[in-house]
Parts: C-alpha cells; sequence; structure tokens
C-alpha cells in the first residue's frame, strides 16, 4: 500500500512539473532560450568542422571598410551615387552571371543628381536577373504615409497547413524605393530579418503580409531564379507543413518562417571589396574578376554602416551573408527542419520512462548513474547526427531537464520506499510479534551496547528482568488464548509506565526483561516496585469475557563490580534476584 501511495505522488509530482513545464511562460522561455543555446553550440561545431559546404557559386561584392574609405576619398560622400552601380552592374552583366542582387535600398531620389537614379532604373529595365530589397515596418502614417506597392510584387500563398501561419509577420508600413525601380521590375524582395528573444538571427520569413498580401523575401526570390521557378507567383504549403518548390520540400515553422543551416563564420563567401571591382571596372589590370553564371551579392560589411547581425556560429555577422546563406540553403534544399511538439513529448516521455526503468530495476546507484549519463551523452550525440545528416533539429534540452527531474523524484520514491521496507523488516526482526515488544536478539545486542559504552564512558545502566507468577497454572486454567491476552496486556504496562529512553523486551516464554539507561540501583528498584505493583492493581480480561488478577516477580542488576560488567554476568544477576522474589512469595522486587 504504502508503495503504491509513494509511487501516486511521485507521478503526480513529475506530472505537475510537466505541465506546468509547458504551461508556465516563464519555464518555457527558459526552456526556448536554452534549446537555442543548444542549437547555436551544434551549429558552431559542424560549421567548425567542415561538414557544411556553402556554394562556391554564390559571391559577396562587400562595401567593407577598405571600400568605405576609398569611396569618401575619390567621391568625397556616402552613399556612392547610382550611376556607379550601374557602371558596375553593366561590368558584371558582361559575364553572364547567374543572378545580380542587391542587398541595399535605393530610396528617395537624390534631386541634385536625378540623372544618377534615372541610370540605375534604366538598370532594373534593361536586365531581367537583377534584384533590389525593399524593407517593411509599421511605421506611424503621421511619419511616413504608407506605400502602394505595384501587384505585380505580391505573390499568393494557399496554405494547406493548419500549423503554419503565413499571417505571423505582418506590417502596415513600408520604406519605399525608386519609383523608376518599382516600375521597371518585379525582382524586388523583403529583408526584414527575426531575431530571437536573446537577439540572436536562426530564422528568416518567407512571406511577409502588407496590407492583406504577401511579399516574398529578397533571398527567396533570389533563389527562385535560380531555381528556374523566377516566374512562380502562386505557392502552396502542404499539410505537413512544407512548401512546395519542384522537387522540393522547403520546411515552414509554425511562425511561417525557415531556421537557416550555417555554413561557418563570417567570410565563408568569397569577397570581393566594392573598390577592387571599382578599379577593376576602369581598367586596372592588377584585379580580375570571373562573375560567370554566378549568384553576386552586393552588401555592407562594415559596421558603420549598422547591417550586422548576430547568428549562432558568430557574433558579428553582416546582413549581406544572412542573405546568401538564406540562398544557398534553399538551392542546397539544406534548410532546418524543426521536431513537431508531439514528437518532442513522445521523444520526452521514451526517455522518462527508460530513466524511470533503470531506477527501478537496478539496485547499484554507481550502475544507475553511469547508465544514465551514457543515455544523455547518446542522446545529445543523437541531436548532432540528426542535425548534421537529416537537417533536422532534434530537441534537446526539454528531454533532458524532464529526464533529470524523473530520475530524482524516482531515487527519491525509491529509497524512500526502500526506507520504509527496511524500517519494516527491521522491525520484523527485532520485534516479538505477539506483545510487540523487542525480542530476545534485540536484547542481547542492546545489552552488548549498552556494556561496551558503561565501560567507555563509565556511566552505569540497570536491567530487570521480571516474569508472570503461576503463570503455567493459568494457561492450565483458562487456555493459552488467555495467557497470550495477559502476556499483551502486562507488555502494555509495562512500556506505557517507563521512561520513554527504556527497552522493554520479551526475554522468552512469560518473562520480559528492561534495560534502564543512566539507572542506579535505587532508581531502577523504584521503577521495578511501581510495576509490580501497578500489575497487582489491574484486572485482565480473557478471552470468553472473563476477567482475572495477575502479579508479577521482578529481579534487579546494576552494571558494576557487585553484579558485574559482562552482558552475561549482569542477566545472570538479574535472573537470580528475580528467582529469589518468586522463593520469597512472589509479586515482589528483589
Amino acid at each position: 500500500m504504502l508503495k503504491k501511495l509513494l509511487y501516486i505522488i511521485w507521478a503526480l509530482i513529475l506530472g505537475f512539473l510537466i505541465i506546468f513545464g509547458l504551461k508556465n511562460g516563464n519555464y518555457k522561455t527558459f526552456l526556448s532560450s536554452m534549446e537555442n543555446r543548444s542549437f547555436d553550440i551544434r551549429q558552431n561545431y559542424i560549421s567548425s568542422v567542415g561538414l557544411r559546404q556553402h556554394n562556391n557559386n554564390i559571391v559577396i561584392v562587400a562595401i567593407d571598410d577598405a571600400s568605405y574609405e576609398y569611396i569618401l576619398e575619390k567621391y568625397g560622400e556616402w552613399p556612392l551615387d547610382r550611376s556607379t552601380y550601374a557602371r558596375i552592374t553593366d561590368y558584371i552583366e558582361a559575364q553572364s552571371p547567374r543572378s545580380i542582387a542587391f542587398d541595399l535600398m535605393f530610396v528617395k531620389s537624390i534631386k541634385s543628381d536625378k540623372n544618377s537614379d534615372n541610370a540605375l532604373t534604366e538598370i532594373f529595365k534593361k536586365y531581367d536577373n537583377v534584384y533590389t530589397a525593399m524593407n517593411l515596418d509599421n511605421q506611424e502614417k503621421d511619419v511616413r504615409k504608407p506605400a502602394i506597392l505595384p501587384e505585380k510584387l505580391s505573390v499568393k500563398i494557399k496554405n494547406n497547413s493548419q500549423k503554419v501561419d503565413t499571417d505571423y509577420y505582418k506590417f502596415t508600413n513600408c520604406r519605399s524605393i525608386l519609383e523608376g525601380i518599382l516600375k521597371n521590375t518585379s525582382n524586388i524582395g523583403m529583408i526584414n530579418v527575426l531575431r530571437g528573444d536573446d537577439g540572436v538571427l536562426r530564422q528568416m520569413p518567407l512571406f511577409l503580409n502588407y496590407n492583406g498580401k504577401y511579399y516574398p523575401q529578397l533571398a527567396f526570390k533570389v533563389a527562385l531564379d535560380s531555381l528556374g521557378l523566377k516566374d512562380k507567383k502562386e505557392f502552396v504549403i502542404n499539410k505537413k507543413g512544407e512548401l512546395i518548390l519542384g522537387n522540393k520540400k522547403i520546411p515552414v515553422n509554425e511562425d511561417g518562417s525557415v531556421t537557416l543551416n550555417w555554413y561557418g563564420q563570417t567570410g565563408t563567401y568569397e569577397h570581393i571589396p566594392l573598390y577592387q571591382l571599382i578599379l577593376a571596372m576602369e581598367g586596372d589590370k592588377k584585379y580580375n574578376f570571373d562573375f560567370k553564371d554566378k549568384i553576386v551579392y552586393f552588401g555592407a560589411t562594415v559596421s558603420s554602416l549598422s547591417d550586422i547581425k548576430t547568428v549562432p556560429v558568430d557574433k558579428v555577422y553582416p546582413g549581406v551573408e544572412v542573405q546568401t546563406t538564406y540562398v544557398n540553403n534553399i538551392l542546397d534544399n539544406n534548410l532546418i527542419k524543426k521536431t513537431t511538439p508531439t514528437v518532442n513529448i513522445f521523444i520526452t516521455v521514451a526517455l522518462v520512462l527508460l530513466i524511470i526503468s533503470i531506477v527501478l530495476v537496478l539496485d547499484s546507484m554507481p550502475v544507475i548513474l553511469g547508465l544514465t549519463v551514457t543515455i544523455y551523452f547518446a542522446y545529445v550525440i543523437l541531436g548532432y547526427y540528426f542535425m548534421i545528416h537529416q537537417n533536422l533539429w532534434l530537441e534537446i534540452i526539454s528531454p533532458i531537464v524532464f529526464t533529470i527531474i524523473a530520475f530524482i523524484l524516482t531515487v527519491i520514491a525509491k529509497y524512500l520506499i526502500k526506507s520504509k521496507d527496511f524500517d519494516k523488516q527491521y522491525k520484523l526482526a527485532t520485534t516479538d510479534g505477539l506483545t510487540e515488544l523487542y525480542n530476545h536478539r534485540y536484547f542481547q545486542e542492546q545489552m552488548q551496547m549498552f556494556c561496551a559504552n558503561a565501560k567507555r564512558y563509565e556511566n552505569v545502566f540497570s536491567l530487570i528482568i521480571l516474569d508472570i507468577d503461576f503463570f503455567k497454572k493459568f494457561n492450565d486454567n483458562f487456555g493459552h488464548q488467555s495467557g497470550d491476552a495477559v502476556l499483551r496486556q502486562v507488555a502494555f504496562i509495562l512500556k506505557k509506565n517507563v521512561r520513554s529512553s527504556d527497552i522493554v523486551c520479551r526475554y522468552g516464554g512469560e518473562e520480559m526483561s528492561i534495560i534502564l539507561p543512566n539507572a542506579k540501583e535505587d532508581e531502577a528498584v523504584a521503577i521495578a516496585q511501581k510495576l509490580c505493583d501497578m500489575v497487582a492493581s489491574q484486572t485482565f480480561k480473557l478471552s470468553n469475557n472473563k476477567e482475572s488478577n495477575v502479579t508479577i516477580s521482578l529481579g534487579v542488576a546494576t552494571y558494576g563490580e557487585n553484579d558485574g560488567i559482562e552482558p552475561s554476568k549482569i542477566i545472570e544477576s538479574a535472573d537470580k534476584r528475580l528467582y529469589h522474589a518468586k522463593e520469597n512469595g512472589r509479586n515482589r522486587v528483589n
């Protein structure tokens, strides 16, 4: 019964903690932040040992520190005039690149240089593989009037998944770009990013909702171009939460984002400083670049231009490299897929049950701890394996946290039960079943201990041995059941009327003994006399509703020279005095 009760209490506590963990916001946030950190650690390891290779056909034209200084020195101002971007684009297009993408926003017309703006807008009219960026936000309408974007920029989404919310990221305003670009091309994508609560960028949106319409992310549009899906205007998310792109299935998170797979720290992709490209365009033979069939991304890597992110693999990571990583992931079908909550719960329950089984089945705590740690370690390795080979984000933190809780609770429950079982077994081994007094074996152990302590610490104790007068005749006259009843009642009187520190035992048959710690002879005799009188004054209930009076005789011995300092001598002395009490008329103390 006790075992069942403890296991029920344990199960209730464990269930409460699991529900609390799933429902409590702070606890969920803690687990989520720890899980994100475990993702970062895995990504760092994978990228550091080169287990995932980036696409060499993606290059970055970087506005780095040197280029920024060069532009300020040569042109005397920032930003770079837009006609220069136009000329650079013409220069690269001469080498037949796959696509050119500007992770730059060409906002507002430069009134003093209309020709520069016109030159850039003509580029977007001239080439159908040149892309540029725009940004959505929620700026107040009093500050900026929301722009009406061309219909050609939006796409339609057919969402067949109940798990994916395509309207999670809604915006009411945008930073529009040059009207000429909006007019001349549909190759415009959004560059909004998604940072976690800890400021780390792990996910990117696929589509963003602006005034009820969907607009693709820039990197997504660039990837579609390379996949031959440039003109695709309607996208389907299947029931499993996957975006269908030809023969590729892109795993989509519940909020409509995708989780990026990182190839390395900043500088992973080939960086061509913008100033070197300008010099090459102007005929400097020192620089020679091959852009054939390349995806060319323009973006700022200089920290002063504020396009720096923190990502799992690097604290200082340019936004343009986030874009190229995104493109690379889609081309390689390399995006991370998260396990569903149902799968996570199943894994957690399976691990919890496994740990509980180990704790309950095995007795050796070192073996239990060794196996438990091995299981945790194996599960962590499994998390690495799935991320490396299956691009699967297997949750690590929640299952381990709950299995640790289960381990602790199960160990506590097991050893509480063991402790209770031990107490029960010990009581059975040391207690007389009839009288519920300590048994003869326990009496002998205590006598050994009290003699050793008395000898070591020079203290004293006394012993009383007693038996019920004429008990054999009593059994013959009233029967053994009545005799047993008397034994139980005498034992009860003894226990009730001695000190809490005194040890009352059944010595054998109708004989009983009492060890009196720190009791000298006169004190022991007084206690013995009190017990003798108490028993004599009681009426004892027998079987068959009969009653009778009984008396006891008691012998007292005290540790010391007179009665001995060894258990056998002290017992012998008490037994002799009991014999004298019986010879001298019984119902007395000697």
